[in-house]
């Protein structure tokens, strides 16, 4: 599938792979030679990020500056001339919003991150980002609001990111767009009954929406909880 799409960058979330350990063939992808990953410090198998590019980066960082999250491995940040690509895995509120607080934590500081970044350069943010952000972002929301992904607070930490002069990319394009997820649980054939949520996400600064063709969603390609999408720039 990344052969057929042949993406100038890849990025990938919650790779649970140490960067020693990361397989042979995704080292190998055609057409991707510049991979650079992120890993959970002395955590196997925990959150991780990859961003691999056809072309060198002019610059590449690891994390946000903020010693509580950046252990976790869940942000890359590659720096081309015309804009940053953010590669970005936002923990998860957990079972029981046990992990909530760290979680709103770790919005506001990314949020600070992100905007030194857009002082200097538009970026542009792929991620899973856990949460849906409107009631058209989940199959149930009625039933999900005390749920992970959908409280409150978080909702409002993602609109506090686009009131900061960042925007959606689907859903600028794609505002009516109902059954449009990139989760689906494993459970009870979620996936077949496109019983989901959307939790993956393009978004941009707002300078770059002249740039913006499309934001897909690929929702047919299986191998994953998740499926891919694909921001499509002119840039």
């Amino acid at each position: 599938w990344v052969q057929e799409e042949a993406p100038d960058v890849l990025c990938l979330q919650e790779t649970k792979c140490a960067v020693s350990a990361v397989p042979a063939e995704v080292r190998a992808l055609p057409g991707l030679p510049h991979q650079f990953w992120s890993s959970a410090k002395d955590r196997p198998g925990y959150s991780g990020v990859g961003l691999l590019a056809k072309t060198e980066p002019l610059n590449v960082t690891y994390g946000i500056g903020d010693p509580e999250h950046d252990v976790d491995g869940r942000v890359v940040t590659a720096e081309f001339p015309s804009l940053y690509v953010v590669c970005a895995y936002v923990p998860n509120a957990g079972r029981g919003l046990a992990r909530l607080e760290p979680r709103l934590r770790f919005d506001a500081a990314f949020l600070a991150f992100l905007r030194r970044l857009d002082a200097q350069k538009p970026l542009l943010l792929c991620g899973d980002l856990n949460v849906a952000h409107a009631e058209i972002d989940l199959c149930h929301p009625r039933a999900n609001r005390a749920s992970p992904g959908f409280t409150p607070q978080e909702r409002e930490g993602f609109s506090r990111l686009l009131d900061a002069g960042f925007v959606d990319s689907f859903r600028h394009l794609y505002p009516e767009a109902r059954g449009a997820f990139t989760f689906w649980t494993y459970l009870g054939g979620a996936r077949a009954r496109n019983v989901g949520w959307r939790l993956d996400y393009a978004v941009l600064s707002r300078r770059l929406l002249g740039a913006l063709c499309d934001c897909k969603i690929r929702s047919a390609v299986p191998g994953s909880d998740h499926c891919p999408i694909t921001a499509l720039l002119a840039v």
